[in-house]
């Protein structure tokens, strides 16, 4: 058990919610891990972790079928499609119990089950072309989650890095260092926290905006930074006034959308922009619904 020795510091499942965190995201790992149609052994390796992770609750329903049903799938040390299917649909049969929307809504569960999918993309520590377009299509297919921490800003990070058709080693990096942010580096047996902070220290990936988002101006709070290519800051606020919006410089609690000027910001997914895009971040973290909106998209909405 040594060997597992963070085992000891994980956090004991003495509630119902921690366990079907802990389904959701077992979903999303095996999401992951598949998303390229080859299972390797590292992300097996994962996968035993999991297991191992949550042995000590073997008894306890749910684990006392999933654990089982895992450890008979890799006595072989494989993974078949039809083994991962079945793991998925008893997991699928828990989540669908009468009493777990008693716990998570369904939004919080797919954010959890996206967490446990960048977890099992990562699991290898490579992310090739096939799993980011498996995700490109599991965010395209959960559209509902737009204004949700960190759905926007990895949907428009996607957008970004695959507008030219090709995605380089560089690309590839930069959304490595920003999946991993949202990866548990205690629960993994292969991502290491110093390795994701040297990672993370090569690429800046703050200031991401909304992709083609809704913008509802009616008693709706708006702030702006930036340079704007067409209007000045007054002149912005006045349309905002005018089409029932309030203007606020300053990003608070408040703010429902936060516009970012596109003059001279080519790279407007993510580069940054400065102390009003970094507080919105924060506060978006900490679950406050800030949508942050490049200039153009705010256009089109004014404009139509």
């Amino acid at each position: 058990m040594s060997k597992f020795k963070e085992i000891e510091d994980y956090r004991k499942f003495a509630s119902k919610a921690e366990l079907h965190k802990s389904i959701n995201s077992l979903i999303g790992i095996i999401h992951g891990i598949r998303s390229d149609n080859i299972t390797n052994e590292k992300e097996i390796t994962e996968l035993i972790h999991w297991c191992n992770l949550h042995r000590r609750f073997a008894k306890k329903a749910p684990f006392n079928e999933i654990i089982p049903l895992i450890d008979q799938a890799l006595l072989d040390n494989k993974l078949e499609e039809e083994e991962l299917e079945d793991i998925l649909w008893l997991c699928n049969n828990i989540i669908n119990e009468n009493d777990f929307n008693s716990y998570y809504d369904v939004i919080t569960s797919s954010i959890q089950q996206l967490h446990g999918i960048l977890h099992g993309i990562m699991a290898d520590n490579v992310l090739n072309d096939m799993e980011i377009e498996q995700l490109s299509i599991w965010i395209d297919d959960h559209d509902f989650l737009r204004g949700t921490y960190p759905f926007d800003e990895i949907h428009s990070l996607l957008v970004s890095v695959k507008q030219d058709g090709m995605i380089s080693e560089d690309e590839k990096n930069l959304l490595k260092a920003f999946f991993t942010t949202f990866i548990d580096t205690k629960v993994s047996r292969n991502i290491h926290e110093l390795d994701v902070k040297f990672l993370q220290s090569q690429y800046s990936i703050s200031g991401i905006c909304a992709v083609n988002p809704e913008i509802i101006f009616e008693n709706k709070v708006f702030s702006f930074t930036g340079a704007s290519h067409r209007a000045t800051r007054n002149e912005i606020a006045r349309i905002i006034q005018e089409m029932g919006g309030i203007f606020n410089d300053n990003v608070t609690k408040s703010t429902n959308y936060l516009i970012v000027g596109g003059n001279g910001n080519p790279c407007w997914a993510f580069a940054c922009y400065g102390r009003k895009v970094e507080k919105a971040i924060e506060l978006r973290k900490k679950g406050t619904p800030i949508v942050i909106v490049h200039e153009n998209d705010f256009w089109d909405e004014v404009l139509i």
